[in-house]
């Protein structure tokens, strides 16, 4: 899988897992089992990490909101 495709889909399943541990009632053993080996297999995507957080930030959007179009589309932005 394209890193920022497999970024976006990790970026994707963390905010799932953030909002069921906030909410009442959630059981978050299981979200927390599964948050710390998500986020080691962000840690293998830096750059396309940091370019969904940058595309994400200039139109003040939650990065699980986006797609791959955007964020390229904002690196081309960026570029010219």
């Amino acid at each position: 899988m394209e890193p920022l495709s497999e970024a976006l889909r990790l970026l994707r399943r963390q905010s799932g897992l953030e909002d069921a541990m906030r909410r009442p009632g959630g059981i978050r053993v299981v979200e927390e089992r599964e948050i710390y080996p998500l986020r080691e297999q962000l840690k293998h995507h830096p750059a396309a990490v940091r370019a969904i957080l940058d595309a994400a930030s200039r139109p003040h959007r939650p990065a699980e909101t986006l797609s791959s179009t955007d964020v390229e589309a904002g690196q081309r932005a960026n570029r010219g």
